[in-house]
């Protein structure tokens, strides 16, 4: 039985989330340019943690982990911008906000742990 990766799974969600965001901003709200610099963004930290498990050494792994870090960072941005512009309300962009900053937290940690054990 394989063991449940908790960053793969919860970043696949927020993923799925931010897919979902995409459709909402299209079909409610007619916006297309923030929303696929998000939908870029967000989906790839997901897609970039995925790639980490199969890398070909400890720094090949922490790269692809801080390069998902900087998707991460990217996303908050485009997060913020579309708080703020008032295309999220205050309740969607907590929500997602939230998502977001379990897994910079869980990439950090991550990243700091692989560091310290390439020592």
């Amino acid at each position: 039985m394989m063991k449940k990766n908790i960053i793969v799974d919860k970043s696949f969600d927020f993923a799925v989330r931010i897919v979902q965001l995409r459709k909402y901003l299209i079909a409610t709200e007619n916006e297309y340019v923030l929303s696929k610099q998000i939908l870029r963004s967000g989906t790839s930290i997901g897609a970039l943690i995925k790639e980490a498990q199969h890398a070909e050494s400890n720094a090949d792994f922490i790269h692809k982990l801080s390069i998902a870090l900087k998707e991460a960072n990217e996303t908050d941005y485009w997060l913020l911008l579309l708080h703020k512009t008032d295309y999220l309300d205050e309740v969607l962009y907590l929500s997602l906000e939230g998502n977001l900053k379990e897994l910079i937290k869980l990439l950090v940690s991550i990243i700091k742990t692989s560091k310290l054990n390439k020592k």
